[in-house]
């Protein structure tokens, strides 16, 4: 008999939620904060081609985010547009704790 396969919390995080944690952020940095696709991609780390895949709805179309959490992506695009590389790290960080405490992983197949 065959034993189905299991996702660890950490591959679900991986594939499923920081891209839609980078993909809110990025339409964020676009739209609240005026940035290109280009910009945004700078300011994220990522390539430009990642960032117009989110925006185009090619990935990350998935939403499980709540309000609380998309009002948290508000104050982290602000502050990643007023810091640095340790800055985005940092962000990311806090957004994912919170969506995993808010039970977000909970809404991808695991």
């Amino acid at each position: 008999m065959f034993a189905k396969t299991i996702r660890t919390p950490c591959e679900i995080i991986t594939w499923e939620l920081l891209p839609v944690i980078r993909r809110e952020l990025a339409k964020t940095l676009i739209k609240d904060h005026g940035l290109t696709q280009r910009k945004a991609a700078e300011h994220l780390g990522l390539t430009e081609a990642t960032v117009s895949r989110y925006i185009s709805g090619k990935r990350a179309h998935e939403n499980s985010l709540n309000k609380h959490l998309l009002k948290e992506i508000k104050v982290s695009a602000t502050r990643i547009m007023e810091g640095d590389t340790d800055t985005v790290i940092n962000e990311t960080c806090r957004l994912c704790h919170l969506a995993q405490d808010a039970g977000a992983l909970k809404h991808f197949k695991t």
